[in-house]
């Protein structure tokens, strides 16, 4: 396994690392997704409320089949990946700028393709490439539909608020980019790919996951109520077993 600090970020060839296992693991079955997909995946359960073990959410994540000891250069990757969105994510940051603040790993497929001379670009359907951040916004709220139960608004109103909003935040992301192409996120004298409403959408989606997970961190993990059972007649036998009324045993006095 390669070696490095295990709380260092992840490099570009770490990234290029994930996508090729995800690569070999497509060979065996297509519904593998793509890293940016298991970013937002991710980054969604670094804000949940409750800790999902890994063997809960791998199988939902990556299927049945998935198994992590034979792929522990991946796994290895995503614990760091893990641990460094969680640290960004609890660092007081005001600006995307602040180059402690989470940024997800999200393409501009778009601003790729179009980079591409016009002989190599591939025939096909260009609306049907997913638009900057779509993937990485898809992912999270798979995880969110995943555990609906924890992603229940809390009682009071202001939180319950909180949460719509920036869940829909996401939920926006996820959408096509419909806007005018202004700039390229793929190269800066690229071809213009993504609008600036996306650019506008892709921070307020980061600053939604910040939200979440401020929110869940306050109220901790869901308790179940303790439901006390139900006290026996006082003419029907005592639960203790001695065989004598509950009233004359331990319901007497």
């Amino acid at each position: 396994m390669t070696t490095a600090a295990p709380n260092a970020p992840l490099t570009p060839e770490d990234f290029d690392a994930l996508d090729d296992e995800l690569d070999r693991m497509r060979e065996q079955s297509e519904e593998i997704p793509q890293w940016e997909f298991c970013e937002g995946f991710l980054a969604a359960l670094v804000c949940m409320r409750r800790e999902v073990p890994p063997e809960e959410y791998w199988p939902v994540l990556l299927g049945e089949n998935f198994k992590p000891m034979e792929h522990m250069e991946f796994v290895w990757r995503w614990r760091r990946r893990r641990e460094e969105i969680a640290h960004a994510l609890d660092q007081p940051v005001d600006l995307l700028e602040d180059e402690r603040t989470y940024h997800p790993e999200a393409l501009d497929t778009r601003g790729a393709i179009l980079a591409l001379p016009p002989e190599e670009r591939v025939e096909g359907d260009f609306a049907n490439v997913p638009a900057y951040g779509q993937i990485w916004a898809v992912g999270f709220m798979y995880a969110v539909e995943s555990w609906p139960e924890e992603w229940e608004p809390p009682r009071d109103a202001d939180a319950a608020e909180m949460l719509d909003t920036a869940l829909g935040d996401i939920v926006a992301l996820a959408e096509d980019d419909t806007g005018t192409p202004a700039l390229s996120m793929y190269a800066e004298d690229g071809p213009p790919s993504v609008s600036e409403e996306r650019l506008d959408a892709f921070a307020a989606a980061i600053w939604a996951v910040y939200e979440l997970r401020q929110i869940w961190r306050s109220y901790g993990p869901r308790v179940d109520p303790i439901r006390k059972a139900p006290e026996p007649g006082r003419n029907d036998p005592c639960p203790c077993g001695s065989g004598k009324k509950y009233k004359k045993c331990h319901g007497a006095g």
